[in-house]
């Protein structure tokens, strides 16, 4: 609206817009001799308007001609000093990313307008005891609402759901996962969910709601698990470390020992473990003295089975049912752990010995599932990690690097591996690595073609890393993490900074063609282009801008992608404009010294060099 029309209404008798748009008001004006002020008033304001072009398309020449040619002349000069600066920059962002200062996360935490509490307690557990637990987590999220909301002016809260024996948002959850989200209750389960209003209409974020409300609750009593979530949807727990082998006693000693070294690290909550002990049950054990007589494990189950369960002697028709008939020891035999050590086992040669001497009972739980995988037991151990206080990946790092091969070195016969999110990251990183090769192959050999030159492609595809450097430092103004939304945009960012690059590249060639020296073509070349290259570059960014503004929660998802593209594109112009006129010398530097190394002449084009 500024620049462009400028460029066409520079003629004298107003350019072809003015020109054109005289012609179209034509058949509508009124004869001036009816109303002569009217074509006064149209000169005034074509004069006024092309005084108001002239000043940005001036001010962008006077900037090329004093501040930019100027520039681009010393760094054609000092042109390795140049090039070193360009590395210089890109190994320190490399570093800020390798040494921690800007956060990689997975994927970013997008604020769900509703914060649940998932409580499990151990299997067997009466609802009335669950319900307890329900009516305290339920109790401080309506103090946490009464004081949340007296320190915001905004309607914070909406509804509150406590639920006992069931767990609604984990059904849903695992319905839209595709999972069976069937009936799924049981007495020692429960949630509280409590409903806020849409992210863009409130000042505090779920994620603190969760937080605040974690501290309230504290530990409830025997909980297996209590876990807060706070977050839209997630593609794995942050820390997800896998044990496997043949012993489930050590699996859960292993698991046990990783947990107490999690709670030493700031930000990791919600540390659980995915062994569920089954409700209570007697377990019985052979002793040396049964083993002797020649009982064995299956005949002593056998016959408690039979004892106080009943053995089917035989069934009766009555009508159309059929009534089986159970042999079994009498109702007042059968009450109490007393009647088991009372009762008497038959040995294989038909003699009774009291079951004290054959076996030993114990009282303890089973399993309630046993997972395994490739074919041996398994144990997750899970936490959650506040990405404001902490990062997941540093912690993961930690852990692989000093906490996990103490606990294996007593463990010899464990075995971890790392799930969840991190090997989502794995695969996802993986696969994207594979296709931005392909793509910056495509790139290369499309560059190729046109250009005749294999060298030549090289200097236009050297503003993809730092258009990389200008996503990273983007993230850094923006204040938010790299993620894998991040990645995204930097292959698409790829396709799009090397437009500036192949005009700058295609129009040296096109002066040198026209037999104009290498170096007052490299000179011309970023003079002319630099209005063109400049306008694409920021129009691309103002056009992203409002993705990057945005607060609603959908565009939660862009921004990162938003920002690897917009700020990308931003850097990148700066690196056409001064390092690709410097690459393109330095290219024609080496190619001159390999026809020296050769034994030949250099090609007529000689390096104008400055004084």
């Amino acid at each position: 609206l500024l620049v462009l029309p400028a460029h066409l209404g520079h003629s004298s008798e107003g350019g072809i817009l003015s020109r054109l748009f005289g012609y179209l008001k034509q058949p509508f004006a009124k004869p001036e001799s009816l109303n002569p002020s009217v074509s006064e008033k149209t000169s005034i304001e074509q004069t006024r308007w092309r005084r108001f072009q002239s000043f940005f398309s001036d001010g962008l020449i006077y900037f090329v001609t004093t501040y930019y040619r100027p520039t681009l002349e010393k760094a054609l000069e000092w042109r390795y000093v140049t090039l070193s600066w360009g590395f210089a920059t890109l190994f320190l962002t490399i570093g800020l990313v390798g040494g921690g200062w800007i956060k990689f996360v997975f994927f970013p935490p997008v604020d769900a307008d509703n914060v649940v509490a998932v409580l499990e307690m151990p299997r067997g557990t009466p609802a009335e005891i669950t319900a307890e637990a329900i009516a305290r987590i339920e109790k401080a999220g309506i103090e946490i609402q009464a004081e949340i909301q007296k320190e915001a002016p905004e309607k914070i809260f909406k509804h509150m759901l406590a639920s006992v024996g069931d767990q609604p948002s984990v059904r849903i959850q695992r319905q839209n996962s595709g999972g069976n989200g069937g009936a799924f209750s049981a007495a020692h389960l429960g949630e509280v969910n409590m409903e806020l209003t849409p992210a863009e209409e409130r000042s505090v974020t779920a994620s603190e709601v969760s937080r605040r409300w974690r501290e309230r609750v504290g530990p409830i009593p025997d909980a297996t698990t209590l876990t807060y979530s706070s977050n839209l949807f997630s593609l794995g727990d942050p820390v997800n470390i896998q044990f496997s082998g043949h012993s489930y006693e050590e699996l859960q000693t292993v698991a046990a020992k990783l947990k107490m070294r999690l709670t030493e690290y700031p930000g990791v909550s919600d540390i659980s473990d995915s062994f569920r002990p089954g409700k209570k049950e007697v377990k019985l054990t052979m002793t040396r003295a049964g083993e002797t007589l020649g009982l064995t494990l299956a005949d002593l189950g056998r016959q408690v089975r039979q004892a106080f369960y009943g053995e089917e002697a035989q069934r009766i028709q009555r009508g159309r049912d059929d009534v089986k008939v159970m042999v079994r020891y009498p109702a007042t035999e059968r009450r109490s752990l007393g009647d088991l050590e009372q009762m008497r086992i038959r040995t294989p040669s038909g003699a009774e010995i009291p079951f004290s001497l054959a076996a030993e009972a114990e009282i303890g739980r089973g399993f309630a599932s046993i997972q395994r995988k490739d074919r041996q037991k398994v144990v997750n151990v899970t936490a959650d990690v506040d990405v404001k206080v902490a990062n997941a990946n540093e912690i993961i790092a930690d852990l692989v690097a000093n906490v996990l091969p103490d606990i294996m070195a007593d463990h010899p016969r464990v075995r971890y591996s790392l799930e969840g999110e991190q090997r989502e990251q794995a695969e996802t990183m993986s696969g994207l690595g594979g296709s931005f090769g392909v793509a910056l192959m495509m790139i290369y050999i499309l560059l190729a073609i046109p250009f005749k030159s294999y060298s030549q492609p090289l200097i236009v595809m050297s503003a993809i890393p730092f258009g990389i450097v200008g996503a990273v430092w983007g993230h850094m103004i923006m204040g938010m993490d790299l993620t894998m939304l991040s990645m995204f945009g930097v292959v698409a960012l790829t396709g799009v900074v090397v437009n500036d690059s192949l005009v700058m590249v295609d129009f040296i060639n096109k002066n040198r063609d026209n037999g104009m020296p290498l170096t007052e073509a490299i000179r011309e070349a970023g003079a002319q282009r630099f209005r063109p290259i400049l306008l694409t570059s920021v129009t691309t960014f103002l056009g992203l801008s409002p993705i990057l503004l945005e607060k609603s929660l959908q565009a939660q998802f862009l921004i990162p992608m938003a920002i690897s593209l917009g700020f990308g594109v931003l850097f990148a112009t700066f690196i056409t404009l001064m390092l690709v006129p410097v690459l393109y010398i330095i290219l024609t530097d080496i190619q001159s010294q390999f026809a020296r190394w050769q034994g030949r002449e250099p090609e007529p084009a000689e390096l104008e060099q400055a004084a």
